[in-house]
This record gives structure tokens, sequence and C-alpha cells, in this order.
């Protein structure tokens, strides 16, 4: 097959732990949008925008991919993650994790401050996560999120990706037709069909 990348058994067998692990971390969570989705669809939704839409075959930055929130929203140690995916997979982890204890204005301003200098694996699901966020917010945001708020966000998230440029064309690309999509439908006046 054209495009297809084989991976070793190893690889495959530690994203298939992955999987397990991921899903096992976060199975009594919900994402926040109107559609209560089980929340380990989001990392897997990250993971397969990497594959699909950024052509990343590494298979440590898939990995992390599909661990990218385990630290950040579940009571996970990093030390638990370190011996079961190694170090290289938590550095990626732990770089585009927030850290709870800020406050939430304060997290948002270092991701836009931190972009640049992410490293290129962190950037690319640093991307993928903005995507499949974006995806979201647009067609399932969280019910008490205002119109206001959905449109806050995604000025937010394009600060974000603006410190990542260069990154991955794929990836970029596709963030910003998502972007004017999202506009385009929330800032779209709505029509009385009464008329």
């Amino acid at each position: 097959m054209e495009g297809f990348s084989f991976f070793s058994f190893s690889d495959f067998s530690l994203f298939m732990t992955a999987l397990k692990f991921g899903a096992h971390k976060h199975r009594k969570q919900k994402r926040k949008g109107t559609e209560e989705t089980p929340y380990f669809n989001h990392p897997i939704d990250v993971a397969e925008t990497l594959w699909s839409v950024g052509a990343v075959r590494d298979i440590t930055i898939l990995i992390a991919a599909l661990l990218h929130d385990v630290i950040e929203d579940t009571k996970t140690k990093p030390e638990e993650m370190e011996q079961s995916f190694g170090r290289a997979i938590l550095s990626l982890v732990l770089e585009v994790s927030d850290d709870k204890e800020l406050s939430k204005e304060r997290r948002k301003e270092l991701q836009v401050q931190h972009a640049p200098h992410l490293t290129m694996g962190a950037k690319l699901i640093k991307l993928a996560d903005k995507i499949n966020n974006i995806k979201d917010v647009t067609h399932s945001p969280p019910p008490d999120w205002s119109l206001q708020r959905r449109l806050e966000y995604f000025d937010w998230a394009e600060r974000v990706v603006c410190g990542m440029k260069g990154s991955n064309q794929g990836l970029e690309r596709e963030f910003y037709r998502l972007l004017k999509e999202g506009r385009d439908k929330l800032e779209k006046p709505v029509v009385n069909s009464f008329q």
C-alpha cells in the first residue's frame, strides 16, 4: 500500500498498550460537549488526525498523542507513565500538559507563550489537539458556552497555533480550514424560518 508504514511488533504492541492504558485512565470521563462522548474518543481522534492529516508516522508521537491528557486530567503520576511507556513518551506528554494548579487564564497564556518553544513532536500533538477542539467547539460545544465564549476560544486557539507555524503544512491547513468553518457557522446571522 502506498504511504503505509509498517511498525515493528513491539511498536504496535506498545501502541495497543497505550490504547488500553488511556481508555482505563479516562474511563469515567466524558467530553464537555453536548454529545457527552467518552473522553478517550478525543485522544484517539488526536492520534488519528496526526496519522491521516499530518502524515505523522513516528510511533513515539502517536503514542504520546493517545496519552496527551492522562497526566493533566487524571490522577496518573509521571512515574507510572514513564515506567509503562518510557522517558521519550512521558516528555512529550509533559510538554503538552497544563499545570492545573494555575488559573485557567494563566494556563491559556502560557500555552501561547510556550508554543514556539515546544519540540517538534509536542507541536504536532498540540496542533492535532487544537484541530479536534475546534471541531468540538463548532459542532458539540459545552452547553453552558455562549457564542462569545466559543468565538473567544477560536481566537485563543489561533494565537497558540500561530506560535507553531511551519511545523506541519497538512495540520496547519486543516486547522485554518476548520477555524474558518467554525467562525462562519457561529457568525452567520440566524435566519427566521417563518419569514
